[in-house]
């Protein structure tokens, strides 16, 4: 008899340690088994080979799959599971597919068909760019390239010396959208393409796990960071394009950064221009950055970039909130029939409404914050549960019918751009939009031409190529920027400057228009200037008088109580076992800062009142001490190195 110690998917009895079970046949580290647990039956991976115990097992009832995960995702796994403490059964869910017991009719995906290339054109930058990536023997290594200097090209070769190795290679992009336009690129140079997302039906995200399970020959995978968790064999390169962007953090169990994750299967390369403060911190420190700072194609194209003051109502008469210098602008590109894109960062019609005489606001009566106005469908939603109410036509406090709708969004934008330009055609692109009208389901009418006027939040600054546009707004660049984040400069720079290097790729003329209320804000002028050199020196300063990464680890803890009474007396009786915790160990004061008990960012829900407290240590194992001492708790909520704080 054989005894294994099996990874379950599900935790038994409130424990999430691996249990003991017992095999006739012997089995290899990483096969994919169903166990008894209690009276039902889950998944399980086998994880160690283990002597008999002191105690009854119970056999493992079925073998799913011959072939085992590669040792390296096994490992892996189990990393995830110990450095950001979250239990084991969610990771085995999370690097499961679901549904992975039944049985299924066979189904292909179509990729798209495209003429091949046999050749990839790489400039002297480019080829610089991949001499010192694979000569660098660090496990991470950062390609800082400006938008249009070519990244997707370099990635594409760096794929290709890879599958020439025999090895395999994982291009992570931070959302679904954005595999299309990435496909099509890799599908013109090669074939063994997997496509792996979240979109698919269970059953074929299930056959085709299955296929790279199986596969022999080398491949390709591309998808959101999930696909992190292909069971891929010789996986050689892990290729993260645009890896500032904050999807690639897992905020749910298992809670998990996928640039973390990805040095613990293969080498890893994060392709951004707007690279994280802490990422570009670790790779300098590391001789680990490759520069690509000229345009893949050079040629005598030029952009202007105004910067317009919203406050200066005499550069608005035509519109609230579009200058007449930009609609100049898009004028003349509707007369030369070339595109304009407006970008602004929030969705929806308006998102305040207020009574002018009492000072009463629409809130959601589940999570307590602003409703916002769609008037396209005239109701008013929730943005944050999804949750839809009527239009008031009067204060329900003071009876008042003077109700007003503040600020704007990408509806109310769209509205203004088709009453000013009536026949022009228009496409908006944001959470609300239709599923089958999403840009990655249309780009190729975009790029095409077929739409004269872009308008959307941060999805369309991501890595789509526009070649016919002419004209860029930024309508309200300092959205976002006061917000009391320690990460909140940092995005709004990565949004502006994403923004703006689509109309920065060389393909036309460009006029770009920055609006703001803070034109003199220092992120304004480093994104306005492409100037990340002065915004990393900037936010580093910062970053290290306030100790937050990456001069620091951190630890998020909240509690959530019906109650504020409960809620305080709890994260109170908390911070005093921190405290306890602290002194036990003999942490020195000077390595860990433990701020006192403060309400959440949205303190108030409708589970309840969430108090929190933000821990900062010099060393990350000082978290996992105290952590680790801390009483189990449903109350308690914890996040290491969290991406905000709010």
């Amino acid at each position: 008899m054989n005894y294994y110690l099996i990874a379950p998917a599900q935790s038994f009895h409130n424990t999430d340690s691996l249990l003991t079970y017992e095999s006739e046949q012997k089995l290899e580290i990483g096969q994919v088994v169903t166990i008894p647990l209690g009276k039902k039956s889950t998944l399980g991976i086998v994880m160690q080979k283990c002597d008999k115990p002191s105690f009854e097992t119970k056999p493992i009832q079925n073998i799913l799959y011959e072939e085992p995960l590669p040792p390296k995702l096994t490992k892996a796994l189990s990393w995830l599971a110990d450095y950001y403490r979250a239990p084991m059964s969610s990771v085995i869910q999370a690097a499961l597919p679901r549904g992975i017991t039944k049985k299924r009719r066979d189904k292909t995906e179509k990729l798209p068909e495209v003429e091949k290339i046999t050749d990839n054109t790489l400039n002297s930058a480019q080829k610089q760019a991949i001499a010192e990536i694979e000569a660098n023997t660090s496990r991470t290594t950062l390609l800082h390239g400006i938008t249009g200097s070519g990244k997707t090209n370099v990635y594409i070769e760096l794929a290709k010396h890879t599958l020439e190795k025999n090895q395999s290679v994982i291009l992570l992009v931070p959302e679904i959208a954005l595999t299309s336009q990435l496909v099509r690129n890799f599908r013109a140079h090669f074939d063994n393409i997997f496509l792996l997302h979240s979109e698919l039906s269970e059953s074929l995200r299930h056959q085709i796990w299955e296929r790279i399970l199986k596969a022999k020959e080398p491949s390709i995978i591309i998808g959101p960071r999930s696909a992190l968790f292909a069971p891929i064999h010789k996986l050689g390169l892990i290729i993260i394009d645009e890896a500032h962007e904050p999807s690639y953090t897992q905020e749910q169990n298992p809670k998990y950064s996928a640039l973390r994750l990805a040095p613990q299967l293969a080498k890893t390369v994060l392709g951004s221009a707007t690279p994280l403060v802490q990422d570009y911190y670790i790779c300098k420190a590391h001789k680990a950055i490759a520069e690509l700072n000229e345009l893949a194609v050079q040629n005598d194209k030029t952009s202007e970039i105004k910067l317009i003051d919203l406050k200066a109502r005499q550069f608005f008469t035509r519109s609230r909130i579009l200058s007449n210098q930009l609609l100049e602008s898009i004028q003349n590109s509707l007369e030369n029939h070339t595109q304009t894109m407006l970008f602004h960062n929030r969705r929806g019609t308006a998102p305040l409404t207020v009574c002018d005489k009492c000072g009463w606001q629409a809130l959601c009566t589940n999570c307590y914050l602003p409703l916002v106005l769609h008037a396209d469908k005239y109701q008013m939603s929730c943005h944050t549960c999804g949750r839809n109410y009527p239009v008031p036509t009067s204060c329900p406090k003071c009876q008042n019918a003077s109700i007003h709708h503040k600020g704007f969004g990408t509806k109310l934008l769209e509205q203004e751009v088709t009453k000013l330009f009536p026949k022009a055609r228009i496409a908006r692109f944001d959470a609300d939009t239709e599923n089958d009208k999403q840009l990655n389901k249309i780009y190729n009418q975009v790029y095409n031409g077929e739409f004269d006027i872009i308008i959307g939040t941060q999805m369309i600054a991501k890595g789509f190529d526009f070649p016919l546009l002419t004209t860029l707004g930024v309508v309200q660049a300092d959205a976002g920027l006061s917000l009391p984040d320690f990460t909140s400069e940092e995005r709004c720079f990565q949004l502006i400057t994403q923004v703006i290097g689509r109309a920065k790729r060389g393909h036309q003329d460009s006029k770009i228009f920055i609006q703001s209320f803070q034109p003199e804000n220092e992120i304004i002028e480093f994104a306005i200037h492409n100037d990340y050199a002065d915004l990393y020196n900037y936010l580093i300063q910062k970053r290290q008088k306030t100790a937050f990464p990456p001069y620091s680890f951190l630890l998020k803890l909240s509690m959530t109580y019906k109650t504020e009474t409960a809620a305080v007396r709890n994260i109170r009786t908390l911070y005093k076992k921190i405290v306890q915790i602290c002194d036990s160990i003999e942490i020195d004061p000077k390595q860990i800062i433990v701020s006192p008990p403060m309400p959440g960012f949205h303190e108030r829900s409708n589970t309840g009142y969430t108090w929190q407290i933000i821990l900062k240590a010099k060393k990350r194992q000082a978290l996992l001490d105290i952590f680790d001492q801390l009483p189990n708790s449903p109350y308690l909520h914890y996040a290491f190195d969290p991406i905000s704080l709010l």
